[in-house]
């Protein structure tokens, strides 16, 4: 478990703009892991599961609750993004999550988050807004919107 902590961190580091202060530090990573209903899924640079000791080129981390599967992190690292692994990470969640129970995902972002049109693709729909939710790197305010997508 430490090395796929690692390996989260090490692919979170390369992935979150620091701007936006979207990244998590490791003890919120660890502690998410230590309640036993967040689950994480390692992709590697082949979009095969990535395997013990192997460097993972992306990542999940997940949360269950009733028949719902929450999205908290999904991250590519820049030199494997455009090659379809961020689909394929969504691919596993929808798997996984069904397998948990989920009969949909949800995610919050950003207004403006450019992963956006990878959720769109993959049959996500707005659900909700959160008005000024976010603070921006200048002070400022921008919203947070709310995604689901139907499993099954």
């Amino acid at each position: 478990m430490i090395e796929d902590v690692d390996r989260i961190m090490a692919v979170m580091a390369s992935a979150f703009d620091p701007t936006w202060g979207e990244a998590w530090n490791r003890r919120q990573v660890e502690d998410a892991l230590a309640f036993g209903n967040c689950h994480y899924f390692l992709i590697s640079a082949q979009g095969t599961p990535a395997q013990d000791g192997e460097e993972a080129a992306g990542f999940s981390l997940s949360r269950t609750g009733y028949e719902e599967e929450e999205l908290l992190l999904l991250a590519v690292s820049p030199e494997y993004r455009r090659l379809g692994l961020g689909r394929s990470i969504l691919n596993a969640l929808r798997l996984a999550a069904a397998g948990r129970g989920a009969r949909r995902l949800l995610l919050e972002m950003r207004r403006g988050n450019p992963a956006q049109s990878l959720y769109s693709a993959f049959g996500f729909y707005q659900i909700g807004e959160r008005k000024e939710y976010y603070r921006t790197p200048g002070a400022g305010r921008i919203d947070a919107l709310t995604f689901a997508c139907d499993i099954g």
